[in-house]
């Protein structure tokens, strides 16, 4: 059976201000990749967070069955809000001490994604080099480019 990983991007110009996500989506065997998609999308207004978020959110979604897949991030708030933190927030009814959490929504979107899935989380450093990770930024700003003011 292939491997499945998914890379994901958000980007937005000013925070907030419009922004887009990417995830790259890819079956692999061994080295060889045997099969990929690309999903983009983005927003009027919104934050560079939520970004992150939907191409997690989306990466995980689009897939149709069960399935055992890496994600790929280079946002430190996905992975740790979703491999550290919704477990406490889940604990206490949705909520954490000192006041609200921001993008309740998504983050209730993700875990439900999540649950549907066996993920492994792993970080990468965003714009340093890795073609994957770059190609899914590429993907972020062209599903921003819609939603930026033309010039």
């Amino acid at each position: 059976m292939p491997e499945l990983v998914a890379y994901t991007d958000g980007a937005c110009s000013g925070n907030p201000g419009p922004g887009g996500w990417g995830a790259l989506l890819q079956a692999k065997e061994g080295d060889r990749v045997i099969k990929e998609r690309e999903l983009f999308g983005g927003a009027a207004e919104t934050t560079n967070n939520r970004m992150e978020l939907l191409a997690a959110i989306s990466a995980l979604e689009t897939l149709d069955r069960r399935s055992a897949i890496t994600l790929v991030t280079d946002s430190a708030y996905v992975k740790d809000g979703i491999t550290k933190w919704v477990h406490a927030w889940k604990a206490k009814g949705w909520k954490k001490k000192g006041g609200e959490i921001k993008n309740l929504d998504l983050w209730q979107r993700l875990d439900a994604a999540r649950d549907r899935h066996e993920v492994t989380w792993e970080w990468v450093k965003g714009h340093a080099g890795h073609p994957e990770n770059e190609r899914a930024d590429a993907l972020a700003r062209a599903g921003m480019k819609p939603f930026k003011p033309k010039r």
